[in-house]
């Protein structure tokens, strides 16, 4: 599920319809719990993400290093690196690799999923308040 489906359903399930408000009530623990199923879902793709990432650093370092056999190599498909680099240059290397910016920005957006279904999770789990505050509204301004 990408992040703007995430922000669609987001918003058609936050809504709440003031004439059928029982029944917003009563869909709150189903929402919730699909937003929760969601969100661990993809808190379990970030953490892959990551994983890869940690390995992929691992491999360039290697790459980098000069320290990678031409097996490893070709089941990379990449080519020998030439130049012999100083330890210190190794993460100014590594961290401008094509490679990992395109992963870590993966980990990024997939960063910025996990974080905006937490606070929808939030938003629906207090859901019940909303709902209260304006059953409280209608009993005021009907003299209740």
């Amino acid at each position: 599920m990408n992040i703007e489906q995430i922000k669609a359903q987001a918003e058609l399930d936050t809504a709440i319809d003031a004439n059928h408000l029982e029944d917003e009530s009563a869909k709150i623990p189903q929402i919730h719990n699909k937003y929760l199923c969601i969100l661990m879902d993809e808190k379990l793709v970030l953490e892959a993400l990551d994983s890869k990432l940690k390995i992929l650093k691992r491999d360039k370092w290697l790459y980098y290093s000069g320290k990678m056999s031409e097996e490893q190599l070709k089941d990379r498909n990449w080519e020998t690196f030439e130049l012999s680099l100083l330890k210190t240059d190794l993460d100014r290397f590594i961290s401008s690799d094509t490679d990992i910016i395109t992963l870590e920005n993966k980990c990024t957006l997939q960063r910025e999923k996990v974080y905006y279904l937490e606070n929808s999770v939030k938003l629906i789990a207090n859901k019940i308040w909303n709902i209260r505050a304006a059953l409280d509204w209608i009993k005021f301004t009907q003299g209740i």
